[in-house]
């Protein structure tokens, strides 16, 4: 249990730390290239992983349209909307507006899924979440506040992730496919996209800066993408999907800690705001009467 909760622990400062690397490399490079960088270091160890346990089959490819679907919502998307919004914003305001995952998670359940009927308490906590996202977003502060496109992208991967969720829900269950098979299948669908998307014009300037290169090869991939999969799979395991899902919770505070730490202006109101929404989140998650199960994605 010791080493499931550590594992918990360093699966939140994967997650947090994410936001810095985004940071560090849309400085040198495009958005696109950065998720691309992303995405093919972290599916390079999943495929050999998976390759190794036997869990790609050839009968899986019936499921085709699956993976296609789920390689945007929980991928490519998901990962461009957090990358373009770290650009734009402070890395601090990045990682604490991630923390709204869980919150569109339940929205998008409660539309689409019927079993997922909301309770007075979980709409409290959307208030709270919402709240929380709106002084995040400090809309008062007109052009001299936070860059608003930027929290718009940071809220379209966590819808595009929270969608993901209610998708696997309704459609990949039923089929129990091994959790590293899904990881791989996706990740690797979502390289091939990327790969035709992308503009790969100046990719190389992120060579000129260490810290960049190696934050978006490892960090964001190898760690923050193959890695994470791998950690999250084996908590998971141990701890079941509720506790794992803690892992959730840190990673935003770990974001402000590092904006705090490298000079961000971290604020009163961003405090306020990371406390309403991961206090929003408690809400949700203890409120409801049929759990959703926790899908296999990364928050940063």
């Amino acid at each position: 249990m010791f080493r499931a909760y550590a594992a918990l622990v360093a699966l939140g400062l994967i997650w947090g730390s994410n936001f810095i690397y985004m940071k560090w490399a849309t400085d040198l490079i495009s958005p696109m290239q950065t998720v691309f960088l992303r995405v093919l270091f972290g599916f390079l160890p999943l495929a050999v992983i998976a390759w190794k346990a036997g869990v790609i089959t050839r009968d899986q490819l019936r499921h085709l349209p699956h993976f296609l679907a789920m390689s945007v919502l929980a991928t490519s998307f998901y990962y461009y909307g957090f990358v373009a919004g770290t650009a734009l914003l402070p890395s601090s305001v990045a990682g604490l507006l991630s923390g709204a995952i869980p919150i569109f998670t339940f929205l998008s359940a409660a539309i689409f899924l019927r079993e997922e009927r909301p309770t007075r308490q979980m709409a409290v906590g959307v208030t709270l979440g919402f709240l929380g996202i709106v002084l995040s977003a400090q809309p008062w502060n007109g052009a001299d506040g936070v860059n608003p496109l930027g929290v718009f992208w940071m809220l379209a991967g966590t819808l595009s992730v929270g969608a993901s969720f209610v998708y696997a829900r309704r459609f990949l269950s039923p089929l129990k496919l091994p959790p590293l098979a899904l990881a791989t299948w996706q990740t690797g669908f979502a390289v091939l996209t990327l790969a035709l998307l992308t503009d790969f014009g100046g990719i190389t300037a992120i060579a000129t800066d260490t810290n960049a290169m190696w934050g978006a090869i490892i960090g964001l991939g190898a760690l923050g993408t193959g890695g994470a999969f791998l950690i999250y799979y084996f908590i998971i395991d141990r701890l079941g999907p509720v506790r794992a899902a803690g892992a959730t919770y840190i990673a935003p505070v770990v974001a402000v800690i590092i904006g705090a730490a490298i000079g961000e202006d971290v604020t009163g109101i961003e405090v306020l705001a990371l406390a309403l929404i991961l206090g929003g989140v408690v809400l949700i998650q203890t409120g409801k009467r049929n759990s959703l199960p926790t899908l296999r994605a990364k928050v940063g």
